[in-house]
């Protein structure tokens, strides 16, 4: 096995796929298939174009996880759809996206590809454990989410995130060189630096308010020139005159957010990760019969056939 190891961000490619394509692809009972057919193409294109030896479907078991609100409450708090005291809220997505989830996962079971999650934790937690802890390959995350940047890194194992927040054929494969250009933060330390940057910053889109009064450029400034977010705060607490005093109050004002930021912010790299299977990409599928059942029943020809064509040949 010579290829990379691929981390597929599944929500995200699965999300992004129904709003790019047309609810009007349907299966002969009329239930769209979009966010189906726009899924496996990608997992198609992601086989041809980065020939992975191992890929892993990384899924959601707690989209918006305890540990994470009960330190931020307004954490993706304004994508709960219902409340629910004992379990996992229920989040805001289409009605006609939900019942597509389960022929994704229905077809990457029958074609013999790995899904992975972590009761408690999200799929941006799984990705980051397999990450972390894989010593065999490189490791490709594919995502539409800029959160996983943070992933990014040199050693000990090479770690590359495959944006695709504006489709495949736009998508941007950032490295530490490329990530550090594009947010003006140190090449060193880039995956780390763009997770202090981003909880400094903030992000309206998962409910992080971020400190008041700092935008994106002068987070990236102040953690290119203290090193890390805490290295900022421990100056700022300790009156150094390198840090602007119009940004020690902003600093202060933000303490007890910054408290419980990079917990939240970071993917929690221990995340115990249950997986379906082998992550081995397989030359054939797993059950051929239940493909072409699937095919059928839900109008999915051309996808399945182009994922059929982008299994490695043996």
């Amino acid at each position: 096995m010579t290829g990379p190891l691929a981390l597929l961000d599944s929500a995200s490619l699965y999300f992004r796929s129904f709003y790019a394509l047309p609810e009007s692809m349907t299966a002969p009972d009329g239930t769209p298939v979009n966010a189906v057919r726009g899924f496996t193409d990608t997992v198609a294109r992601i086989l041809t174009d980065r020939r992975p030896a191992r890929l892993v479907a990384c899924l959601d078991a707690d989209w918006r996880p305890k540990f994470r609100t009960d330190l931020l409450p307004s954490y993706k708090a304004h994508r709960v759809a219902e409340e629910v005291p004992e379990g996992s809220d229920v989040e805001v997505v289409p009605d006609t996206l939900t019942p597509q989830v389960p022929i994704i996962l229905e077809l990457l079971e029958a074609f013999g590809l790995a899904t992975a999650e972590a009761a408690g934790y999200e799929a941006d937690d799984v990705i980051g454990a397999l990450a972390v802890h894989e010593k065999k390959s490189p490791v490709e995350v594919i995502t539409g989410d800029r959160d996983l940047f943070q992933l990014v890194r040199t050693d000990p194992t090479p770690t590359v995130v495959i944006y695709v927040g504006k489709g495949w054929n736009k998508a941007e494969i950032l490295g530490p060189d490329e990530l550090a250009e594009k947010y003006s933060i140190p090449a060193a330390n880039a995956g780390p630096a763009y997770a202090d940057m981003a909880a400094l910053r903030g992000d309206p889109s998962d409910g992080l308010p971020g400190v008041a009064g700092i935008g994106e450029k002068t987070a990236a400034k102040l953690i290119t020139q203290f090193g890390s977010l805490q290295e900022l705060i421990d100056a700022s607490t300790a009156g150094d005159s390198r840090v602007p005093l119009k940004t020690r109050l902003r600093l202060t004002e933000a303490a007890d957010y910054l408290a419980v930021a990079p917990t939240v912010v970071r993917v929690a790299a221990d995340a115990p990760i249950v997986q379906s299977r082998s992550d081995v990409v397989p030359s054939e599928p797993a059950d051929p019969d239940k493909v072409a059942e699937l095919a059928e029943r839900w109008n999915l020809g051309r996808s399945v056939e182009r994922l059929l064509a982008a299994l490695p040949k043996p």
